[in-house]
């Protein structure tokens, strides 16, 4: 192999790896609308969040972390932060597509990255931000009007992943590689409940096992080991870049496996999201990683 051929691989491989965690992620959330039907959004995300913690302490044995009462504090906001975003983000898919879901739950990190900076530039990427949300506002989407309770919680879902990121940055600094793990724990013991609340027993179906378990490995175990492989290889604000395309990946993971069909409008409104989320990533200094998704 030349020197040539090998930088190409080392550029070219943590990128693909990146496509394919994105298709993973969002082929389980299309995935993981099947479930709804059997045991609604409450019981699916009980069952993605519990499945995922049971995945990720099997490999990653959270048992050896030292925890203290203080460094508990971080750990419990971050578990219940990401317990909410899941939650309200499956929630709002019960009204509007996938594809429009993430794009509105992507207004939350951008809105954090946005927040740090004070450039004329940046401005840019507000306008078109707020111009896509504007495209997706019922009074003008005649044609196919979103719910516009699924609006508000995909972008509740956007302003937990926010904070996510900001307890998520305090607590990896005191628990380091455990953070995930920990959180995911966290955040499956306090939406469990509300799931069997919701399903009952159908929640412990073993009809359901199949395909929870292959939720739970595309939308958590499989994309998370991806991500953080590509992180390694890539600089982050390449690799923030690249994530703003999850979108219309997740448009078109719904358009094949749920067959999803967004408008003209909803496209136009959704492209322009991952426009001004590839913009802010690529000229706004990165804090932590704003774009990693461990909801959808």
């Amino acid at each position: 192999m030349t020197f040539r051929s090998f930088r190409a691989t080392s550029v070219l491989l943590p990128i693909a790896l990146l496509l394919v965690a994105m298709t993973s992620l969002q082929s389980g959330a299309s995935l993981a609308k099947g479930l709804f039907p059997l045991v609604g959004a409450e019981g699916t995300t009980a069952l993605r969040l519990g499945f995922a913690a049971l995945i990720l302490c099997l490999f990653m044995r959270p048992w050896r972390a030292r925890l203290t009462l203080r460094s508990c504090r971080s750990l419990l906001a971050y578990g219940l932060t990401l317990g909410c975003m899941n939650l309200l983000f499956y929630k709002s898919l019960n009204s509007i597509p996938l594809g429009v879901a993430v794009a509105l739950e992507f207004t939350g990190p951008l809105a954090l990255a946005l927040l740090s900076s004070r450039r004329l530039l940046d401005f840019i990427w507000v306008a078109l931000a707020i111009f896509g949300l504007w495209l997706l506002m019922p009074s003008h989407q005649s044609e196919s009007p979103l719910d516009p309770v699924g609006m508000a919680l995909a972008l509740a879902a956007g302003l937990c992943w926010a904070l996510y990121i900001v307890f998520g940055k305090k607590a990896g600094a005191e628990h380091g590689s455990y953070t995930v793990v920990l959180g995911t724990l966290i955040a499956a013991l306090l939406i469990l409940p509300v799931g069997v609340w919701h399903a009952g027993s159908s929640l412990f179906s073993l009809q359901l096992l199949p395909l929870a378990v292959a939720v739970a490995l595309m939308s958590s175990a499989l994309p998370y080991s991806l991500e953080m492989i590509a992180l390694t290889r890539l600089p982050v604000r390449t690799f923030s870049t690249l994530m703003s395309m999850e979108p219309a990946i997740a448009a078109l993971s719904a358009l094949l496996i749920l067959n999803e069909q967004l408008t003209t409008t909803q496209w136009l409104a959704v492209g322009a999201i991952i426009l001004a989320s590839a913009g802010a990533s690529a000229t706004i200094k990165p804090h932590g990683n704003p774009t990693e998704n461990p909801a959808s």
